[in-house]
């Protein structure tokens, strides 16, 4: 433990980490924990906030096994152990108290409190349910069934937007779908209920809907009672326009080029029309002065008209300033009307969601911070609420703080709210501890905001000191994770400016101090693959020559494979290159972990490449259930069940591993049957082939258990009695049986809320897209797939980064405004902007979409951040490139130039196939400088042999080159 490690955990002051990657968070916790056990504090008041389930297990396995062991071990192991973890050594009494710990844990109720923000919530609810207006029976709608909930608000918001049923909201979603489509409709409704919380807040700060359109409009300067018509009619009566200049100009360009005639004829045809006539075809006459995206002509006449004319030149550039003047207005009085229909909408649309919730007697994810919040705030109610807290909570800890929403955060200062009240009947302090790292801020879509850490920072700060109690700011920048070779790539990545732009707050380098001082460490960044060059087609050649298809993509994926494989599946081949010097052994499949920013195509492709070179792989993180092979052709044959005569779903079924005909046999079958359905032809023909009577027979029996069995039911039976389950695994893989096993837990979940039907359960499955998390923390041998999200937290020996070379796309159609605080140093939702489409944007909205773009940016660069700090020994940077140029930005474009700068750095000799073009790699590697420890290997699993000793999987040393 390290004096700041030391010094964090001590619970005689409140503390707040920073705490940069692979410094032991996790450790100062859980000795913080074990410290304030120590002390005399009884174990149920004690508090800590995690961010993820698994990370809550992690920490109560590791008190709870630390526990364990004082009750064990001998005299002199238990007083080092606690002097190691305390600074001094114990007296007899703290020997004992430390002995019967681990009892006195055993004897709490509920066991440590050791949850996420969300579980302690749900708790909270289920403790004071009529306090905070909830059902008592309430149940947590998962994301499945949020989105049936968000249907079923929609379908309900529809059906009452007529203009015979309610004028004002049907005259709202007509202005909204002017401008969007239909899928787009429901996601921007899907945005805007993940958004509740800051929509909620905007309409509460303006005292309602109609407050919050009158502060919109006064934030874009549309006065009261403004339209984008009446504004294209003000223009066409303007003043300020010089209709005689103007028109002696057209008279001049009639006289020009070609492009000038045309422009002259637009003008003015438009002029010799009326009032009316020329309200209605403004919109022509701009694009003689504007483009079709509304950006001004560079040239408005040719240079011989102007030299000869610059009186109507200048005519023209001053018509150009008004209308641009007007569509500047315009635009913002556009986007005040579809802005206020979408708040229009949106609240109705969330108050038919929170309606069906309540039919339901169900709470979301967000529901549970917002009530907990709401009930923690409630004036009369509150103080009571925190009182019967107050009974059971001494001491709170905060664990990956930068993840912690603004919403969170006030239920956070709501439970300590005592904490800093100055002396009262406690005679021992109550502490707050957080730990965060505003560099690995990347959850924004789920609430979370770097500011707001900072904020919570300064607020709990002046709290403590206001009461004068002891109080700690303390960084922890000392990795125990990585290689020095690592950490000094991440330092010279982070010292360019435009990488750092955003990752902190304070215009700094970021530095890391290394704790494997000695231990060997590579950084490779590959040359780009770059796609081949194509020769020219001629364009009237005929369509007869085959022409090969380059994908960049999928040779970086045989790359990345090639390499992986020859570590693992010959490690002498390979040489050093597949040696961990800091481990002692070969690289193993599962010490790899590849990070792609999303999932995609390429993710695909690199599957692929693994299998084929019998590489194992654990497949991807997250998955689509309704794209799995295996449940694929478990819907299949529900579908059949339900509709025999549908030829293609039982041609599907027939092929399928449940039934295995192969493709001689389907052909047979299906050809030359005229116009009787593929079931008939199969159960006319059953005796002709015992793979015919097979298939017909098995068919048969799903139908039969399909009329009287529930879902659940049925496809157990399917998969267990009649050998579905092991025919699946054996043709698709050992992988699918994930997939397989969530089919059943929709199932078993459609059936507790649903009747009975499977036409109503395979619509349920196939309407929503039900998403699975698959753990890899299993300690299976395979190399993992994964985003950079999903690794939050998670490290490797190995990682490699391909997807470096794109950047995230702006697809956000709202833009939040928000009203600086100065108190806290963070935005109030002050405004939601609706513009629909780019070219409808006015100046302030562009303004703020690129405010918001820049934020974005920002937790582009964090991720790069988190990628680069989960490998332990080697990383590898690489990435393939499309027919466009890069972004000059991109992760591989910041790690390459960091790395560049690096002192020691060597190009690096690629494959002759591995890109094309003049880039060349770079690596930065340090060798192994002085002998570490080896590793404990884990113990083998049953009936595996045990694993060979470090010595005998070494490659043998290379032969000297004379004798090669």
């Amino acid at each position: 433990m390290t004096p700041a490690q030391q010094k964090a955990s001590d619970p005689a002051a409140s503390v707040w980490v920073g705490a940069s990657a692979g410094t032991g968070k996790t450790k100062v916790l859980t000795d913080r924990v074990l410290r304030l056990l120590l002390g005399g504090t009884a174990p149920e008041r004690i508090l800590c906030l995690t961010f993820t389930r698994a990370a809550a297990a992690e920490m109560a396995l590791r008190i709870t096994r630390e526990l364990a062991r004082w009750t064990v071990a001998d005299e002199d192991a238990l007083a080092d152990a606690l002097a190691a973890l305390t600074g001094a050594r114990p007296k007899r009494v703290t020997l004992d108290r430390a002995r019967r710990l681990f009892a006195a844990v055993l004897d709490v109720p509920d066991g440590l409190k050791i949850q996420t923000i969300h579980a302690f919530c749900q708790s909270l609810l289920r403790r004071f349910p009529l306090e905070a207006g909830v059902a008592p029976n309430f149940e947590i709608a998962d994301e499945r069934m949020s989105g049936a909930l968000l249907g079923a608000a929609r379908a309900r918001l529809l059906g009452a937007a007529r203009p015979e049923a309610d004028e004002a909201l049907a005259s709202a979603l007509a202005t909204m779908t002017a401008v969007i489509g239909e899928e787009s409709f429901g996601a921007l409704l899907a945005d805007v209920s993940r958004e509740r919380d800051r929509f909620t807040a905007l309409v509460a700060r303006h005292s309602g809907i109609g407050g919050a359109i009158k502060a919109l409009r006064s934030r874009l300067d549309v006065a009261e009672g403004a339209t984008a018509d009446g504004l294209r009619a003000e223009a066409c009566a303007d003043e300020a326009f010089d209709e005689q200049n103007v028109a002696r100009a057209a008279k001049v360009l009639a006289g020009g080029t070609v492009t000038d005639g045309r422009r002259a004829r637009t003008i003015a045809g438009w002029l010799a029309s009326d009032h009316g006539g020329r309200t209605a075809g403004f919109d022509a006459y701009r694009r003689a002065f504007f483009s079709q995206k509304d950006e001004p002509l560079q040239r408005l006449i040719t240079r011989k008209l102007a030299d000869a004319h610059p009186e109507a030149a200048d005519a023209l550039a001053r018509e150009q300033a008004r209308i641009g003047a007007f569509l500047a207005r315009w635009n913002a009085a556009r986007v005040a009307e579809s802005s206020a229909a979408l708040i229009a909408v949106a609240a109705r649309h969330l108050h038919l969601y929170d309606d069906e919730k309540t039919r339901h007697a169900v709470l979301d994810y967000g529901d549970q911070i917002a009530l907990s919040q709401s009930l923690l705030a409630r004036a009369g109610i509150a103080p009571w609420v925190l009182y019967k807290l107050d009974g059971g909570l001494d001491h709170l800890l905060i664990d990956e703080a930068q993840d912690t929403s603004p919403t969170q955060w006030a239920v956070i200062a709501a439970l300590a709210e005592e904490f800093f009240a100055g002396e009262g009947a406690r005679a021992k302090p109550r502490t707050l501890f957080a730990v965060g790292d505003e560099k690995q801020s990347i959850f924004s879509f789920q609430g979370a905001d770097a500011r707001a850490l900072a904020a919570a920072h300064r607020r709990f700060r002046h709290r403590a000191e206001d009461a004068g109690q002891p109080w700690e700011s303390l960084p922890l920048a000392e990795s125990f994770r990585s290689t020095g070779a690592v950490l000094a790539a991440v330092d010279a990545v982070f010292a360019l400016p435009a990488a750092r732009a955003g990752v902190t707050a304070e215009a700094v380098p970021i530095r890391h101090r290394v704790h494997r001082m000695g231990a060997a460490g590579r950084v490779e960044v590959w040359p780009p693959v770059v796609p081949e060059e194509r020769e020219a087609i001629e364009p009237w050649a005929l369509p007869v020559a085959r022409e090969g298809a380059d994908d960049p993509a999928a040779r970086l994926a045989d790359l990345i494979a090639d390499r992986v494989a020859s570590w693992t599946q010959g490690p002498a081949a390979a040489g050093d290159d597949a040696w961990l010097e800091a481990r002692g052994r070969a690289i193993r499949p599962g010490d790899v972990l590849v990070l792609v920013r999303r999932r995609g195509p390429f993710v695909d492709r690199l599957l692929r490449a693994f299998k084929t070179r019998a590489v194992p792989v654990a497949g991807i993180d997250r998955m689509v259930l309704t794209e799995q092979l295996a449940v694929m052709d478990l819907i299949a044959l529900g579908e059949f069940c339900l509709l025999p005569a549908d030829d293609l779903t039982l041609a599907t079924v027939l092929r399928s591993p449940l039934i295995g005909l192969d493709e001689d046999a389907l052909f047979a079958l299906a050809y030359g049957r005229g116009d009787a359905s593929l079931w008939a032809t199969l159960t006319r023909r059953r005796d002709e082939n015992p793979e015919f009577e097979r298939a017909c027979d098995a068919l048969f029996a799903c139908r039969s258990a399909a009329d009287t069995m529930a879902p659940f039911e049925f496809y157990s039976e399917m998969l267990g009695a009649h050998g579905g389950r092991a025919a699946l695994l054996g043709r698709l893989g050992p992988e699918s049986g994930d997939a397989i096993e969530e089919f059943l837990v929709l199932a078993l979940a459609y059936g507790r809320t649903h009747p009975p039907s499977l036409q109503g359960f395979l619509h349920w499955v196939q309407d929503g897209r039900a998403e699975i998390a698959r753990d890899f923390e299993q300690g299976r041998d395979e190399v993992r797939i994964m985003t950079v999200h999903g690794a939050k937290g998670l490290e490797a020996p190995v990682v490699f980064l391909p997807d470096t070379m794109r950047k995230p796309l702006a697809r956000d159609p709202l833009v939040w405004l928000e009203d600086e605080r100065a108190d806290l140093g963070v935005g109030a939702p002050d405004g939601v902007l609706f513009p629909g489409r780019a070219s409808r944007e006015d100046p302030f909205t562009r303004e703020a979409r690129a405010r918001a773009r820049a934020a974005q940016e920002e937790e582009y660069r964090r991720l790069l951040y988190v990628a680069m700090t989960r490998a332990e020994d080697r990383l590898y940077v690489c990435g393939w490139q499309g027919r466009d140029t890069p972004p000059e930005d991109c992760w591989y474009a910041l790690v390459r130039a960091g790395m560049e700068g690096m002192e020691g750095v060597k190009h690096l000799t690629m494959p002759a196939d591995a890109a094309t073009g003049n880039a060349r790699g770079l690596v930065y590697a340090e060798p192994q400088r002085a002998p570490l420890p080896v590793p404990a290997e884990p113990a083998p699993e049953d009936g595996a042999p045990p694993p060979l000793p470090p010595a005998m999987l070494r490659p043998p040393a290379a032969e000297p080159p004379a004798l090669r």
